[in-house]
């Protein structure tokens, strides 16, 4: 996988969804195609959650990605180097002791607020990832939100000015690029990746409040491990471990879920 490819861009008009654009194109594009849309009808996040976003304040864009050699059992990977491409962005704007951190799996915090959602469908071809198509909604000159997300904020916000969102789209686009390059060619670039992505988590340290989904059951945990599939261990002070998949477990903020 060669590194030094740069993205190329389509920009649309209005599609329900850039990632359902992809997906239904995918196949005529290669590798660090980007699309944007002046307006998404349908734009989603994670599970068909959607996501705020006034026109033209933030970047809304979906990535075509062809993983190489990642097997289609280790594309936890791809969710790991593209969280980590955003927080390298995000630091670059917003300064290199910016407390941005990865929530797991792939949500991007600015503290204890979510600045960007990512969304990430895979399709696989035996036990190989034929391409990622990666959506992601990042906050940027966003000044209010009006829906009932918990815990937004933009970079506007953060740092009191605007920024140029074609510049940020730019930089991230090509930040994805050089880190799939990096470190998704090689069993050993992947082991880096992931010491890398456990090293920028939120919350890696100490004990926090979750909630289980399927019983509701409360507690605190430590986050202890993540399988190369993506599976969280958390460690309760008792020793007793859990190992959640995504959505089968709720972080806390002030009791109420994230």
């Amino acid at each position: 996988m060669n590194s030094e490819i740069t993205p190329v861009y389509i920009r649309l008009d209005e599609v329900d969804s850039t990632n359902n654009w992809l997906k239904a194109n995918g196949a005529a594009y290669g590798h660090g195609t980007v699309v944007t849309a002046a307006a998404q009808t349908a734009g989603r996040g994670q599970r068909g959650n959607s996501w705020e976003s006034l026109p033209g304040a933030n970047v809304t864009m979906s990535m075509l990605i062809e993983p190489g050699e990642v097997p289609a059992s280790q594309q936890f990977a791809v969710s790991e180097v593209v969280s980590l491409a955003v927080v390298e962005t995000l630091r670059e704007f917003l300064g290199d002791d910016a407390p941005v951190a990865v929530k797991w799996p792939n949500d991007i915090y600015w503290n204890d607020r979510k600045i960007c959602g990512i969304l990430i469908e895979n399709v696989l071809c035996g036990t190989r990832i034929l391409r990622s198509v990666v959506g992601i909604g990042l906050n940027v000159n966003q000044r209010e939100f009006l829906s009932d997300a918990p815990n937004p904020v933009s970079m506007y916000q953060i740092a009191g000015h605007e920024f140029d969102v074609e510049t940020v789209l730019q930089v991230l686009s090509q930040n994805i690029m050089d880190f799939c390059g990096e470190y998704l060619s090689s069993s050993e670039g992947m082991e880096q990746l992931h010491l890398l992505y456990m090293r920028n988590l939120w919350r890696r340290e100490g004990l926090h409040p979750y909630r289980e989904a399927a019983t509701g059951r409360g507690f605190k945990a430590r986050i202890a491990a993540i399988s190369p599939e993506g599976m969280l261990s958390l460690e309760e002070p008792d020793g007793n471990t859990g190992i959640y998949a995504f959505k089968e477990v709720k972080s806390l903020i002030d009791g109420r879920d994230l």
